[in-house]
């Protein structure tokens, strides 16, 4: 097993940066009779739509574990632990606070600050209450004012023990592919759904850092996008064009809103009919202070020109890919959060997600995966780099913790740094968890 190792000049290695490891409620808890359903039960339940027919009801009974795993955490060395609350278990249909669901996530962060490990929590890491996707989820905009409620519950009972606050995931996960291209929960489709969808979410946000401010002024809020950063196939004048079309439908939706208050340009090239409703004052809601940006990496993608004046995606070939398909290509990340620095006036950024599903296997208590430390070591150094060019990193998230329910893919890919055995639930670091712990208790 190789180490992984930093220049002794890299930021990384400065004490208050931080690392840390990350998972998600609905990929991990389990214990659905203790909580309403989610729009992730019911896609689960519809025939055809996770590769191995799995769901999340067990997973990894983290709801059950959750003292081991946290020991499990602090064995790791690890500064940080990244999760996201349930919003189905912590909010009764009626509006009101499950007392037992947040008991939970207070007994958590109080486990966590005792062991010196700072909770950052986010808030919506997609599984909506179903019973809200039932008036129209993400397409209703009463939705986003039930999220501000959400949060106000969570935010007085968590309080400032929490150290970072994220109101939402990768909103463009909830919008494209739950709601226009529809591979995701709650698996709708067409471009008006993705937008108008998109648009509440943001809105959810403006709402949700409001709530944040209001209950917990002290702790840091901000927000989690993903970025998938967009090549042109050739340097042909049209294929540039149709990757920055790409990038602006796919990742400046996102970023410029929150960032400027703008949707980008791209927006004139959508039909009328399929633009979100922007009423008075929504851009400014969505564009205020952020004390930090979380940033989601894991791949880039190659388009060319359509022919028509959009793009088209192209799927890797001939490169090097993980066991999701996707190509591995670190120069991306610290290209991105180059261009994101000079583009915007950036809060501090965190990298709150990074790492790749590989075909793990455990032989003998062990788990060899080289090539997960590799790609671990190779976009570190590419977060070095950025630092190195001016880019206020604050720290960095291994996804995830552990195997766990990897949505459409089911229970088919693991990502993890901590192998599960499902049938047993016994949790085996893997090497690279190894090399993570060895180059954080290092500093």
């Amino acid at each position: 097993m190789s180490n992984l190792s930093l220049p002794s000049s890299s930021k990384l290695l400065d004490h208050d940066f931080v690392f840390g490891v990350a998972t998600s409620s609905f990929q991990i808890e389990g214990a659905a009779d203790s909580r309403l359903e989610s729009i992730w039960d019911t896609f689960c339940a519809t025939p055809g739509k996770i590769s191995d027919a799995s769901n999340g009801l067990v997973a990894c009974e983290h709801v059950k574990f959750w003292r081991e795993d946290v020991e499990l955490i602090d064995s790791l060395g690890v500064d940080a632990y990244r999760f996201s609350i349930s919003w189905p278990r912590v909010v009764k249909k009626d509006g009101s606070l499950n007392d037992k669901g947040m008991q939970f996530y207070i007994d958590l962060v109080e486990e966590l600050v005792k062991r010196n490990i700072k909770p950052f929590v986010t808030l919506y890491h997609w599984d909506l209450p179903q019973h809200l996707e039932e008036k129209g989820g993400w397409l209703n905009r009463e939705t986003a004012f039930h999220f501000e409620h959400y949060v106000n519950l969570v935010a007085k009972a968590l309080g400032d023990r929490v150290y970072a606050y994220a109101t939402l995931n990768e909103p463009f996960c909830s919008a494209y592919l739950g709601y226009e291209n529809g591979v995701h929960a709650p698996g709708k489709r067409g471009q008006a759904n993705g937008r108008k969808s998109a648009h509440h979410l943001l809105l959810a946000h403006g709402l949700g850092i409001r709530a944040l401010r209001r209950n917990c002024p002290d702790t840091k809020a901000g927000i989690v996008l993903n970025f998938t950063p967009c090549y042109p196939e050739t340097q042909v004048a049209e294929d540039i064009k149709a990757a920055k079309i790409a990038d602006d439908y796919i990742n400046q939706w996102y970023m410029r809103p929150v960032m400027e208050g703008l949707y980008p340009d791209v927006v004139e090239l959508i039909e009328p009919q399929n633009r979100p409703d922007i009423l008075p004052g929504d851009m400014d809601l969505i564009s205020q202070r952020l004390d930090f940006l979380g940033v989601n990496f894991y791949t880039r993608l190659k388009y060319r020109s359509d022919g028509k004046g959009w793009y088209e995606e192209l799927q890797p070939k001939g490169v090097v890919t993980t066991d999701m398909g996707w190509e591995v290509y670190p120069k991306a990340l610290s290209e991105l959060l180059i261009s994101l620095h000079q583009r915007y006036t950036l809060p501090p950024v965190y990298i709150t997600e990074n790492g790749a599903a590989m075909q793990d296997e455990i032989k003998h208590g062990r788990v060899n995966d080289q090539d997960r430390i590799d790609y671990f070591q190779s976009h570190l150094n590419a977060v070095d780099d950025a630092s190195q060019q001016g880019v206020d990193i604050a720290g960095y998230f291994a996804w995830s913790l552990m195997d766990n329910f990897e949505w459409a893919e089911g229970y088919e890919k693991r990502f993890g740094i901590v192998y599960v055995d499902y049938l047993t639930q016994s949790r085996t670091i893997k090497d690279s968890g190894l090399a993570y712990k060895q180059l954080i208790t290092s500093r």
